[in-house]
């Protein structure tokens, strides 16, 4: 069974400082206001029980960060033979050596750090055999902000993995229609709720996940959602939850060996019916 294996001591010590002489990329989330944040960071120096780190742009370009001393913070990087996971807490904001730099986010290096194997972060696709119902909702806009302040949404989960998942939901078939969903419902980088069962009677996996893609079905019926999970480094609770993940997805493996079915995917790539395909994909 996949877990988080945890380090601890001199081990996860000389990780971060490995790490951090490489100048190692990583991706740092929290939770403000009830609402995920997801940044990307270098890794820049380790000393004095602290780590420090700037925030960047995809393109490598620095970016200042919106965030405050004691926030709690995750964070997850690639490294060897896994993705490394921990939470700790911003200790302090300084100035960076750069002037050009966005400032440097000082963090206290955590007493221990969990590992993910990488193929933990391979997608699988859901074996045929299983129907995987996902609940996944979003809050309301003002236009519709009475009652509970959430809308929910059923589709199918198509694949997964630790890292990410992709779904699809049955669009709406007429203006009347209620049990399907319009494209405008969702949007690029929009973070949402999302719940699953992986197989019957076990208990459901509840996340967080940001939308990294939007797009039709080939067959225009359905809306197919790529996602990012989120989150889940910065606390005991999210890590065991991880865990569980990083088990479905060896488990969703070993299920698809057995039945001759070798559809493990690496990507966020379409699921095994073409008709849940994005549109283009075919092309």
């Amino acid at each position: 069974m996949s877990e988080i294996v945890m380090l601890e001591g001199h081990e996860s010590q000389s990780v971060l400082q490995t790490v951090a002489a490489e100048r190692a990329p990583a991706i740092m989330s929290y939770l403000s206001k009830d609402k995920w944040h997801v940044a990307k960071v270098v890794m820049r120096e380790l000393s004095g029980g602290k780590l420090y780190v700037e925030g960047c742009h995809a393109s490598g370009k620095p970016h200042p960060i919106n965030i405050r001393v004691d926030q709690p913070v995750g964070v997850n990087f690639k490294h060897a033979y896994g993705k490394f996971v921990f939470d700790t807490s911003v200790v302090a904001l300084e100035p960076s050596p750069d002037p050009a730099a966005g400032g440097t986010i000082v963090l206290a290096v955590p007493d221990r750090i969990g590992v993910v194997q990488r193929r933990s972060y391979f997608r699988v696709n859901v074996p045929e055999s299983l129907k995987v119902k996902v609940v996944l909702w979003h809050r309301t806009s003002q236009r519709k902000s009475k009652g509970s302040g959430h809308e929910y949404f059923e589709g199918r989960l198509m694949d997964i993995s630790a890292g990410g998942a992709q779904l699809t939901l049955p669009m709406k078939s007429s203006e009347t229609d209620t049990s399907g969903v319009s494209e405008s419902e969702f949007r690029k980088g929009q973070f949402i709720g999302v719940r699953f069962t992986p197989m019957p009677y076990e208990t459901p996996l509840m996340f967080s996940a940001q939308i990294r893609n939007v797009l039709p079905t080939a067959d225009r019926a359905g809306l197919c959602l790529g996602l990012q999970i989120v989150g889940l480094e910065a606390s005991d609770e999210g890590r065991e939850v991880l865990s569980r993940l990083a088990a479905v997805v060896d488990r969703y493996y070993q299920i698809n060996q057995s039945s001759g079915s070798h559809r493990e995917i690496h990507r966020p790539e379409p699921g095994p019916n073409a008709s849940h395909m994005p549109a283009g994909a075919l092309q």
